[in-house]
């Protein structure tokens, strides 16, 4: 069994949000790769968040849940992923 790359975008609930403290709950909650900030508008910036799980059935989607459920978060969901 291999493992799946993952790519989520973590909306802040709001531009008032603390992007490093919220980086750093990301990083404590899930195995990140990489965290990227990517400029939506107004204010906001967007979190892409490069996560390797093992490849078995729900990973990706328990790690979606795990960082829905982080204070501060807005929302989070899988935009890519790939075999690694």
């Amino acid at each position: 069994m291999g493992n799946v790359a993952i790519i989520l975008k973590v909306m802040p609930e709001s531009p008032d949000v603390d992007r490093e403290a919220l980086k750093a709950a990301i990083a404590a909650a899930v195995p990140v790769q990489e965290i990227r900030e990517e400029p939506i508008g107004f204010g906001l910036v967007a979190l892409k968040a490069v996560v390797v799980v093992p490849d078995k059935a729900g990973a990706p989607d328990e790690v979606e849940a795990a960082l829905q459920n982080l204070e501060g978060v807005g929302s989070a969901e899988i935009v890519e992923s790939t075999l690694v």
